[in-house]
């Protein structure tokens, strides 16, 4: 089975305007059995997006269409390829009542979801981590350093994992090493290893899956995937399911690198 579980759409309000049946009819032609659409889900209603165009997810409104699109997608192409609706749902601190909320409503017509952390507050503002270099240096100033965002970011993604969110809590953590986004613009050696395998203990623990992202082998600053092979290589070593991502936002960054993973 080939399968790409981590997939955005023209509902990105961030990303393009390629046709689901663009993507579709690409992953069919590369030999992919099993898709996941997993499109940002709408921040919670009381959070302020800080990103300049506030477009990190859909709009509320959006959800209703996003599902009709997507289940007329699996009803066109059943006999070709399996189709799995789902989201991506970030995991904000404090704002897990409301996270909760939206996936009780939600969830029930859910194949597929990952819950990823991108925003990390200090002094009592949010920031989009993974946003730009410049954001990420700006954290690191208003914290104090590099290490410190390494450190809140793997705090927020091991409460990401522990968090009671229902019984629709997504079962798969997005690029699990995120914070490496931006490793050779900052330049400093960040010795993670030890906060990378305790969050794949924890993992391990909860029986959840990890999204085995290669998105990071295309940003210039990373240059590798998210988790970097050693820690696939740990996380098999602790049976903990690993579903491959691309993270694409256009047709053409689908299934991206997946041949890195797969030699």
């Amino acid at each position: 089975m080939k399968r790409d579980g981590h997939i955005h759409t023209p509902f990105c309000p961030h990303g393009t305007q390629d046709s689901l049946d663009s993507y579709i009819e690409k992953a069919i032609k590369s030999g992919f059995t099993d898709i996941s659409f997993t499109e940002h889900a709408p921040l919670p209603s009381s959070f302020v997006d800080p990103t300049p165009e506030q477009d990190s997810g859909m709009r509320l409104e959006e959800m209703p269409p996003y599902i009709d699109a997507i289940q007329q997608a699996k009803d066109a192409y059943k006999n070709d390829i399996r189709i799995r609706l789902g989201l991506e749902i970030d995991y904000i601190r404090g704002y897990e009542k409301e996270t909760q909320a939206f996936l009780d409503e939600y969830g029930p017509v859910l194949d597929d979801s990952i819950l990823s952390v991108h925003f990390l507050e200090s002094a009592g503002q949010f920031y989009c981590m993974d946003f730009s270099k410049e954001v990420f240096m700006e954290l690191s100033r208003k914290m104090g350093s590099v290490e410190a965002v390494y450190s809140q970011y793997y705090d927020a993604v091991e409460s990401s994992v522990l968090a009671e969110l229902g019984a629709f809590k997504p079962k798969r953590i997005g690029h699990p090493t995120l914070v490496h986004k931006f490793q050779l613009a900052h330049g400093e050696q960040i010795d993670d290893s030890f906060r990378i395998k305790a969050l794949f203990n924890r993992i391990k623990e909860a029986g959840m899956e990890i999204d085995m992202n290669g998105a990071g082998f295309s940003k210039p600053d990373c240059l590798e995937p998210y988790p970097p092979f050693p820690y696939i290589d740990y996380a098999k070593s602790l049976s903990i399911p690993l579903v491959f991502g691309s993270d694409a936002h256009s047709a053409n960054g689908l299934h991206k690198h997946y041949e890195k993973f797969y030699t």
